[in-house]
């Protein structure tokens, strides 16, 4: 008697297409995607939107601040080998000026802090000294309403608390007309590397 030949089971694999698609579908509906920050600046309006006038900015409301692309800085055409806090301690007094010092600001709404830079400049002394800058205006916020440095930055970046609101306008100095003390700071293209 010849012995009769039993074929393998198999799994039934039409339907592996339909979970596999499923299963895609499942992770990518509930995968949370980090949201980073990154640096919050107000970007400049579309050069077609705005009017081409010549504005006549006077020399000594200006605080100027160069950065090589050897990370080597120029502060008011001096280097400057001094640490950030002294160089935020120079942007205060520069800012606070109200034209007392005739080689300085006019007044805090005129005070206007350029940085520039070169090409080869790396991110890192870019935000060191952004942030120098930033920490400067942010002690002066700060000072106006009694808090420090750090509590201003947590009032700013909770503005949903009607309480931190209204400490956050008290800080700027915000008013029916606009705002009082404003952040002016202008970063200019970087220039190329040895030219």
């Amino acid at each position: 008697m010849a012995r009769k030949q039993r074929d393998e089971p198999q799994i039934n694999s039409s339907s592996m297409a339909d979970i596999a698609f499923l299963l895609l579908i499942f992770f990518l509906v509930t995968t949370t995607i980090a949201n980073d920050r990154g640096l919050s600046l107000q970007l400049p309006p579309d050069p077609d939107d705005i009017e081409q006038t010549d504005i006549k900015i006077p020399e000594r409301n200006l605080f100027k601040i160069q950065i090589n692309s050897a990370d080597k800085m120029l502060v008011e055409g001096d280097p400057f080998e001094k640490s950030t806090d002294e160089l935020r301690e120079m942007i205060k007094e520069f800012v606070t000026n109200n034209g007392r010092d005739p080689e300085s600001s006019d007044s805090w709404k005129e005070a206007i802090v350029s940085l520039k830079t070169d090409r080869g400049t790396t991110q890192e002394k870019f935000i060191e000294v952004l942030d120098a800058i930033q920490g400067a205006y942010y002690d002066l916020y700060g000072q106006r309403i009694g808090v420090s440095n750090e509590r201003w930055r947590e009032i700013a970046n909770d503005l949903t608390d009607p309480e931190n609101k209204r400490l956050y306008d008290e800080g700027r100095g915000r008013s029916e007309d606009g705002l009082l003390y404003p952040m002016n700071l202008s970063i200019a293209e970087p220039t190329k590397i040895g030219g």
